[in-house]
């Protein structure tokens, strides 16, 4: 039996279904931690910014050619914000504005480890960065992106901008190619 012979139905309720996602995230910020850590202690910091950049680089390329094949698939030109948001693929349910500095589940997570180990503080920027800006580079072609506000550093929310890049149109990334 495949996914696509079980119909899921019924309704969740949306505290149930915010704290399952929530869950899920906190997962993957504790995996990433640990994956920063080992690199870390392993090969230092500077190599492991290294691996962690191009990992998440490539992750963002790979989620960003299943989001923009999607798009194109709609009809859509796919180089434009507007047309990235609709398609994303987070679940924006578990990140509730209203929550502040801890809205976002991996900051949540991340800032506790900041006094135990400071270096991780660069990494857990690091990879909002990484991750954002690829993305919409590779999905677009035209556009770039940067952090004006991260909720690790100050602020209730995190704010970025999009911006066109001549870079981008040519292929070049922020973050590799």
């Amino acid at each position: 039996m495949g996914k696509e012979s079980y119909r899921i139905t019924g309704t969740v309720d949306r505290e149930l279904m915010v704290d399952q996602i929530r869950k899920a995230a906190r997962q993957f910020a504790m995996q990433y931690f640990h994956f920063c850590k080992t690199l870390y202690e392993r090969y230092g910091k500077e190599a492991a910014k290294d691996i962690v950049r191009q990992t998440v680089h490539e992750l963002a390329l790979d989620r960003s050619e299943q989001i923009r094949t999607i798009s194109l698939a709609k009809g859509k030109k796919a180089d434009s914000v507007s047309d990235f948001m609709s398609d994303i693929d987070l679940p924006f349910e578990g990140w509730i504005a209203e929550w502040g500095e801890d809205h976002c589940p991996y900051a949540e997570v991340w800032r506790k480890y900041f006094d135990e180990y400071p270096w991780f503080k660069e990494f857990a920027l690091f990879y909002c960065d990484v991750i954002d800006t690829s993305t919409i580079e590779n999905y677009s072609k035209c556009l770039s992106h940067r952090i004006t506000q991260n909720v690790m550093v100050e602020g209730t929310s995190c704010e970025r901008e999009y911006f066109e890049s001549d870079d981008v149109k040519e292929g070049r990334y922020t973050y590799g190619s």
